[in-house]
């Protein structure tokens, strides 16, 4: 087991940081893609009963929102931690800080089943749902609230096999539930005639389904650190410390939430079609800024790795190729989605008044992704260092923050249009304001980096 560390551990430091960062990033860029177009597959096939049935998808994606957030703060929090732990060779403490975040990530699930079963209808009202949606909303979110505790539990899993430089384990756990998902919702909706019924039965089940996938990874003695009750964390600090690493991604995940309510609920006014087609919309944004978000997270356990060993040039260098990569990809792909939107959002709902709508917002929406991967990079950048202010703020920017006021204006000033075209406008304020932040940091790693030379 020493042989494994240390040879885990000159992986990390010595790879050069481009094929690192590809090693890790493809992994869970698959992953992503897999995670998006198993939700997609719900939009599709959902989307053949009627226009209120694909509405509901945009609510529920409010909730699954707010689930993985609490499932990415105690993953993130943790991951985070934990890299630089190893990096420091500290594997005890990395255990501790796996087993805390992963009984806290149970204990929240629990919770959040509890709680939203019993309020499910107010709840879904919160999230945008109609009159003519809610039931179809309530049926679907039921299933996804039962399987609350499995994804807050994979997410904090699957984030610590990452942070460990372990990608491929992650994967295999999350492309395995994606692809029973896909097949499931065919299964169930298409041959079983189960409608939104079957769609939570299978997102339900393939979620449990890759939670023990994942969990094999961690029993079976695959990574470094340990699961185990004696490694639980009696420490109120510990936890607290796993949540303020892990707030911008709370803040990122909640605020998304928020602005999915908001958005809903501005749509709304518009009826059925313009919440469907702005669901359409946002899945298929998803479903592209995956890539670069894929790429992303291979740089994270990079970063916060190789911060904790001190080796402050392969931060910054990997900053510089994950921004560059994610600009190619995701303009290459933005580009040639803006030459077909009606194509792309009539394939999952053909009601002409949804592929009106939908057209422009999909034209618009892509030309934001020019403006995602540095805003990106930095907030993952930040967050993986242990830079929890900074993090914390940028994230909440795009997801909150800036969103939230914006679109409350455009859509008063301008009506529809201005519901289109805010995400846009956000993404670009945001980047605006992630330049300072992300030269600053850059400049302080050279200067750190300085400094341990001359030692």
């Amino acid at each position: 087991m020493q042989d494994t560390d240390n040879a885990q551990y000159k992986k990390m430091t010595e790879t050069p940081v481009p094929k690192l960062i590809l090693m890790l990033g493809i992994p869970t860029t698959i992953s992503m893609l897999v995670t998006s177009i198993y939700n997609m597959a719900d939009t599709y096939f959902v989307g053949q009963i009627n226009t209120s049935a694909s509405g509901a998808v945009g609510v529920v994606f409010g909730l699954m929102a707010i689930i993985q957030a609490f499932g990415f703060m105690f993953g993130h929090g943790a991951g985070s931690i934990i890299s630089r732990r190893l990096g420091a060779r500290d594997v005890e403490s990395a255990s501790r800080f796996a087993s805390t975040s992963f009984a806290c990530a149970a204990v929240t699930g629990g919770l959040i089943t509890f709680f939203g079963l019993l309020f499910l209808e107010p709840l879904m009202r919160l999230l945008g749902s109609t009159d003519t949606i809610l039931p179809y909303a309530k049926t679907y979110a039921a299933f996804i609230l039962c399987a609350a505790p499995v994804m807050t539990c994979s997410c904090v899993l699957n984030n610590i096999l990452r942070y460990e430089g372990r990608a491929t384990f992650a994967m295999v756990g999350l492309t395995t539930g994606g692809i029973l998902n896909i097949f499931g919702d065919w299964l169930l909706m298409s041959r079983f005639s189960l409608g939104v019924t079957g769609a939570g039965i299978s997102t339900a089940v393939s979620q449990a389904i890759s939670f023990l996938l994942l969990l094999y990874m961690f029993v079976s003695h695959r990574t470094e650190s340990r699961l185990s009750v004696k490694w639980l964390s009696r420490d109120p600090g510990d936890v607290a410390l796993i949540c303020k690493t892990g707030l911008p991604s709370l803040m990122r995940q909640g605020l998304s939430s928020v602005s999915t309510m908001v958005l809903n609920g501005r749509a709304g006014v518009y009826g059925d079609t313009a919440v469907a087609a702005m669901a359409i919309v946002n899945r298929i944004c998803f479903l592209i800024f995956s890539i670069g978000l894929g790429i992303g997270q291979g740089f994270q356990p990079v970063s916060a790795f190789n911060y904790g060993a001190k080796k402050y040039d392969r931060v910054r260098k990997g900053f510089y190729f994950t921004w560059i990569a994610g600009e190619v990809l995701l303009g290459t792909i933005a580009l040639a989605g803006m030459c077909a939107p009606g194509q792309l959002v009539g394939f999952f709902r053909d009601d002409p008044k949804v592929v009106e709508i939908g057209s422009f917002a999909l034209v618009v929406s892509l030309a934001s992704l020019f403006f995602q991967p540095l805003s990106v990079c930095a907030n993952m950048m930040f967050q993986s260092v242990g830079k929890n202010g900074v993090a914390s703020f940028l994230s909440s920017l795009r997801s909150g923050l800036f969103f939230i006021p914006v679109i409350l204006v455009l859509s008063a000033c301008l009506g529809l249009t201005g519901v289109e075209i805010s995400q846009t406008v956000t993404d670009v304020l945001t980047f605006l304001v992630s330049v300072p932040f992300t030269l600053r940091f850059l400049n302080e790693l050279k200067r750190l980096e300085a400094r341990e030379k001359s030692r």
